[in-house]
């Protein structure tokens, strides 16, 4: 679950949008002598959309394995918004999270949100990380994995659970058996290496970057193998360096539940507007009772228990989804009418543009890119233990990340991505956020010498930096403008919540 479908950055989209050893040698001693061998020539042509009609799109090969260049290649599916002023501070890579989301709308989104000046001396370049999207070969394991309805998450019984971890491994069989050749090289490291063949072929001695969840993990890692290569980079809603990845999957499981917990609180306030009463113990024990009356008869057809979860997993990365799961709650509860329940579960469907693409590459780099649980045991114990503390979606999360112990090709070692090499560095995180806790971005402010942490102080959205916040971005600006972090870690005050949809609308 570590970002189902990556950040939903795209401003107008339902709204918004997750990770120790030492390093390996290889990890430790890189140079940029290991990536491409010289620049090579983007041909770079119009692709622009009705929202970014200025974009630009191109292609780029790489080798599959960077340690043999002469061998395989892939290609990587790049965009663009070009700078437009007399002097450019050169490219800033952005990055949506996932892993698994695609790269190239965020050019776009981020040069369209950045104040104009600003964003005219940039070239913004997306791209879709090798296996995603656009990228050729995309990675499709097992299509149809997540079609409704699924087996409920939460497992009745042993005989249930032990069915659950042999759909994962069916899941982990098949990405093997179709994408043997490519599950090596699938990996966060990898995909830092393809980050550098970028910056060859743009002819830039170093990279601006902005990454999303995810993102700042490819980030860390992109730096801790190219200091030199790094200007500016920005890593927003950070994700823990020490977790990567079970522990980070366990610790997003209580935080997950603790912002559930919120939203239905939200809703206990918002009682004049959903009459679902105004204690949140009592808000809550009506949802989970919705949730069992859908494990036994889904609505539509489509939203069991499982998609129940999947359809109010957007509320936890984003408030402004809340007036529309209150609205569909309240109908489903009050009114016996499934259809806005439905509706919102379809749209979030839609909204996973990634699909079996995107949860096929999530699987296939977190899986690889440190070691998982191979007992069943261990899982069995964890999320149990978890899922007492915290039920919301413990097991939904622990089947999104069950391949992890059946995966065919064996894991490297997590980077240490500990740096003392980089200039100032900015971080940004909302106290609150569940997809990467908090604690994550004070371990990496502790990791990267002279970085600055801004927090968003009560605020629980994932993705802070051009989400309307003016405190925060003005951090955001300057730093991109100059270089310049501010002087201690700072705070901003969160964006207040949402109200309901009703009383928005003078209802």
């Amino acid at each position: 679950m570590q970002t189902r479908a990556g950040v939903l950055i795209a401003a107008g989209a339902l709204i918004a949008g997750a990770a120790t050893a030492a390093p390996t040698t290889a990890a430790a001693s890189a140079t940029p002598t290991a990536t491409a061998a010289s620049p090579a020539a983007l041909d770079w042509e119009k692709c622009g959309t009705k929202r970014y009609p200025r974009l630009e799109c191109a292609a780029l090969s790489v080798p599959l394995d960077h340690a043999d260049p002469g061998g395989d290649r892939i290609s990587l599916a790049l965009s663009r918004i070009p700078h437009t002023a007399r002097t450019s501070q050169g490219p800033l890579l952005v990055n949506p999270g996932g892993p698994g989301a695609s790269g190239r709308t965020l050019a776009g989104f981020v040069a369209a949100a950045l104040p104009s000046g600003l964003a005219a001396q940039y070239d913004v370049i997306g791209f879709d990380p090798r296996g995603v999207g656009a990228s050729r070969p995309a990675l499709n394991c097992l299509p149809g994995h997540f079609s409704p309805v699924r087996p409920d998450s939460v497992p009745r019984d042993a005989e249930e659970e032990r069915r659950g971890a042999a759909r994962a491994a069916a899941f982990a069989r098949a990405c093997g058996e179709k994408h043997g050749k490519l599950l090596p090289h699938m990996d966060t490291v990898s995909s830092a290496r393809d980050m550098d063949a970028i910056r060859v072929a743009l002819g830039a001695e170093r990279i601006n970057y902005l990454g999303y969840s995810y993102g700042t993990y490819l980030g860390a890692v992109y730096a801790k193998l190219y200091p030199q290569r790094v200007r500016r980079a920005v890593l927003d809603s950070v994700v823990h360096p020490g977790g990567v990845w079970y522990d980070a999957n366990l610790a997003q499981d209580l935080a997950f539940d603790a912002r559930h917990k919120a939203f239905l609180a939200w809703v206990a306030r918002h009682d004049a507007t959903y009459r679902l009463g105004t204690d949140p113990a009592g808000v809550e024990a009506r949802w989970y009772a919705m949730r069992e009356a859908l494990r036994e008869e889904p609505a539509g057809g489509k939203v069991g228990g499982a998609e129940l979860e999947d359809t109010y997993l957007p509320g936890g990365y984003h408030d402004g989804y809340w007036p529309l799961l209150a609205d569909a709650f309240s109908s489903y509860v009050r009114q016996k009418d499934s259809g806005p329940l439905v509706k919102v579960y379809e749209a979030v469907a839609e909204l996973d543009a990634q699909g079996d693409n995107g949860y096929s590459v999530y699987t296939a780099v977190e899986c690889r890119d440190a070691r998982w649980p191979r007992a069943w045991g261990t899982w069995h114990r964890d999320n149990w233990a978890t899922h007492a503390k915290a039920p919301f979606s413990t097991w939904n999360n622990a089947w999104y990340n069950a391949p992890c112990a059946f995966w065919p090709v064996a894991p490297r070692e997590a980077v240490d991505v500990a740096n003392e090499a980089l200039p100032p560095v900015l971080l940004v995180q909302a106290s609150e956020d569940a997809a990467t806790p908090y604690e994550g971005a004070v371990a990496m402010r502790r990791l990267l010498a002279g970085s600055r942490l801004v927090v968003e102080r009560g605020g629980g959205n994932h993705g802070v930096t051009l989400r309307g916040n003016a405190c925060v971005d003005r951090h955001l600006v300057r730093y991109l403008e100059s270089g310049e972090v501010p002087s201690a870690d700072a705070e901003c005050a969160a964006r207040p919540a949402p109200e309901p949809a009703s009383a928005r609308s003078g209802a």
